[in-house]
């Protein structure tokens, strides 16, 4: 693991844990120095901007196996599918949501976040109203499944998740 990688791991360690990310935190919790993270990233928001492409790099790549065939060429409704099973399905946690984890960078870190998924969850605007509201609807539900399982607030069990597939099957097929 280079030293860029190791320092990344660990800001994502300490966001798990409840912690806040700044160099200096991220510095002393890999046991470099502060100038030592900042040979790497030179302000707090390139740290926190690597973290974001980190945890969606993670995601396109599992999303991305998932799917089984190169995003581009898949139709909006094989994406969202993919994307809800995703939510569903995966492992999550507190650094899920680096990208709401500063309020000071938000607005930032929202934008990479955007730009790194939205090849997964954009639904084009020339569809029909009722379809784009339907494949928007499940959207909107793997990210409340994913929010759910990433705060561990009221994260649906295993039977209520086999109930919302059902739900969000009928919603891509209208």
């Amino acid at each position: 693991m280079t030293t860029r990688d190791a320092i990344l791991s660990g800001a994502l360690e300490l966001l798990n844990s409840g912690g806040t990310v700044s160099l200096e935190s991220a510095a002393r919790h890999v046991g470099l120095s502060k100038p030592g993270v900042m040979h790497h990233f030179r302000t707090k928001e390139a740290l926190m901007l690597a973290l974001v492409d980190r945890v969606a790099e993670g995601w396109n790549q599992e999303l991305s196996r998932r799917i089984g065939s190169p995003v581009e060429d898949a139709p909006v409704a094989l994406r969202l599918r993919t994307y809800l099973e995703w939510c569903l399905t995966g492992d999550f946690d507190e650094a899920d949501l680096v990208m709401l984890s500063d309020p000071r960078l938000r607005q930032p870190l929202l934008a990479r976040w955007v730009e790194r998924m939205a090849m997964w969850v954009e639904v084009p605007e020339d569809l029909p109203l009722e379809q784009r509201a339907s494949l928007t609807a499940v959207r909107l539900i793997a990210e409340g499944a994913w929010f759910a399982a990433a705060t561990d607030v009221f994260p649906p069990d295993p039977e209520l998740r086999a109930g919302i597939r059902a739900i969000t099957e009928r919603l891509l097929k209208d």
